[in-house]
């Protein structure tokens, strides 16, 4: 018997521009479109990673999914509700749900609370767990692998490693179903970035969870992820199943960074991919598909039609002419 999955939250045609203001009257002359336009679901009790280099606008979707940062335009459904044109009242409720766990473990946590005032301001701020805070707080560290001996320690006593331990307790501290890793592991040293990675597949496992992953680090997020979502200049170019992704890619920009992962053994040679020139500014796109400045396939379409998110294969999406061009 096949099991229909059920979809957690789908994001669509999401958009997040900033401002550019200059001049005396603060007049705005432009926008970085750092989020332009995107699309993907999370099924339940799945984790999708996100990639893409610096500057593409994964960690800003995260925020925006959150509403850290205000959207422009789009629609983010969680649970059947659109989390963008919520009151604050019910802002509040649903974010029970929904937590972030941050990239700087160091610059996160306040430096003048204790581990467990940490832990315990999100069961205050939204009313839970009366008069068992203490009992609930010393699970949570037992959780991520702390004793309660750490309660009453501050932020800067404690390693990198311990101090995101604590970032990841304080984010399940109100039983959330749904986490935003954003970056959790890229300030951490490499040996401890494993210990962390598995302490989240874990915990998915024993409390349910559903992630939204967002790295730069496409060995970390073949690890612990079920389905990838690659992502460049604001838009995304690709989605896929990991396996699929990793054996079968289409698009030219995944080919790329996937072309950059190293192999740990030195008796095996890949052939490198190297792009030409850098990411363009946000601000400033390149018409059309915004990788065509760089990329090795470029077709003449590509430099003023942009492309749209087209199934490949069955679940496999990818925007991009040159495929689009194949099934024409």
């Amino acid at each position: 018997m096949v099991v229909e999955k059920k979809v957690l939250i789908e994001v669509k045609k999401l958009k997040t521009y900033f401002p550019i203001k200059e001049g005396l009257f603060r007049k705005t002359v432009g926008y970085v479109k750092a989020v332009d336009g995107i699309s993907f679901f999370i099924n339940e009790g799945e984790t999708l990673g996100l990639v893409g280099e610096s500057g593409c606008g994964k960690s800003t979707t995260g925020e925006t999914i959150l509403r850290l940062v205000k959207a422009t335009a789009g629609q983010v459904i969680f649970e059947g509700r659109d989390i963008l044109l919520l009151n604050q009242k019910d802002l509040i409720k649903i974010r029970k749900k929904m937590q972030i766990i941050f990239q700087n473990p160091s610059a996160s946590l306040n430096p003048r609370k204790t581990v467990f005032e940490i832990i315990k301001d999100p069961m205050d701020i939204h009313n839970l767990f009366k008069g068992k805070r203490t009992r609930k707080t010393r699970e949570l560290l037992n959780d991520v692998g702390l004793s309660r001996d750490y309660m009453n320690r501050f932020p800067h006593e404690l390693s990198g490693g311990q101090q995101q331990r604590v970032g990841i307790a304080r984010a399940l501290a109100i039983n959330p179903s749904m986490i935003i890793a954003d970056e959790p592991v890229s300030a951490l040293d490499v040996s401890i970035q494993a210990q962390v990675i598995n302490l989240l597949q874990e915990l998915k496992k024993k409390l349910k969870l559903t992630y939204l992953f967002i790295s730069h680090d496409l060995s970390v997020v073949k690890h612990i992820s079920d389905r990838i979502a690659v992502m460049y200049l604001g838009k995304i170019v690709e989605v896929a199943d990991k396996t699929e992704l990793y054996k079968n890619p289409f698009h030219p920009y995944t080919k790329s960074l996937l072309s950059s992962i190293p192999i740990p053994d030195p008796t095996i040679k890949r052939e490198r991919i190297i792009l030409k020139g850098d990411v363009p500014n946000a601000k400033n796109a390149p018409p059309g598909c915004h990788f065509h400045t760089r990329c090795p396939e470029v077709m003449d379409i590509c430099k003023y039609k942009e492309p749209e998110l087209e199934q490949y294969t069955d679940g496999h999406y990818v925007a991009c002419h040159l495929f689009q061009n194949q099934i024409g």
